[in-house]
């Protein structure tokens, strides 16, 4: 049996397949377009396939790229900067303004339209911020948020060039509020950015988490022959 999606009108811009580790699913796809029917067509095309009648769907979890209310703009960042000590109008703070703002599109359009990087380990869990009593994100000022994603953001890009990472939202959508996915060169770095991510106050206190799907990056063939799909005559 073939799975491919053959180019056309209808062919998703991004698709990825991979092998699920553990027993909460076989495989697992990974499709991203503008159009959302290109992604409900996939769907529909795999139930329609030869292998269709002995697929059970498990999971999944429809969510949109965004660009984060807490990624400054560059009058933010300019402020920013002078709150950590570079004066206004200084040759450091000049430079740094700079190279964010030469920065900031690019940063922009990943965030929109990504790149799947080329890494084999990677997991997807969904996500909530807390509306409890005492422990309110929502209910939260802005500046206080803005600082613990700041935090959050910090330990992130300690992992640069290890992992990498996208969250989109599905607020009014589904379940959950957010889904995170991670891409690392080593299955390893999952659990450390995960680790040290839980000790930043935006997470210890205010996130809720759901099933971890951790899988493994494969071509569509060799996601079939790993799980024992064999040519269909």
């Amino acid at each position: 049996m073939q799975f491919s999606i053959q180019p056309g009108p209808m062919r998703p811009q991004r698709l990825q397949t991979s092998v699920v580790s553990g027993h909460k699913a076989d495989f697992g796809l990974m499709l991203m377009d503008p159009n959302p029917l290109k992604i409900e067509a996939v769907n529909q095309r795999l139930l329609a396939s030869k292998l269709g009648t002995a697929l059970v769907p498990t999971y999944s979890f429809v969510s949109l790229t965004e660009i984060s209310e807490y990624v400054p703009t560059v009058e933010q960042y300019g402020k920013k900067l002078v709150a950590e000590g570079d004066a206004e109008g200084s040759p450091a703070h000049a430079a740094k303004l700079k190279a964010y703002a030469d920065r900031l599109p690019m940063m922009n359009r990943q965030r929109l339209t990504p790149e799947f990087p080329p890494w084999p380990a990677t997991c997807f869990y969904p996500m909530n911020k807390k509306r409890k009593v005492g422990e309110n994100w929502f209910l939260l000022p802005f500046e206080e948020r803005n600082r613990m994603m700041a935090e959050h953001a910090k330990s992130g890009m300690t992992f640069a060039g290890k992992v990498q990472q996208l969250i989109t939202v599905a607020l009014g959508l589904e379940d959950w509020e957010w889904g995170v996915t991670l891409w690392a060169k080593n299955p390893l770095y999952l659990t450390h950015i995960v680790y040290r991510m839980r000790f930043d106050e935006a997470s210890a206190r205010y996130a809720e988490f759901g099933p971890f799907y951790t899988s493994y990056v494969t071509t569509p063939a060799e996601m079939l022959e790993r799980c024992r799909v064999f040519p269909l005559g």
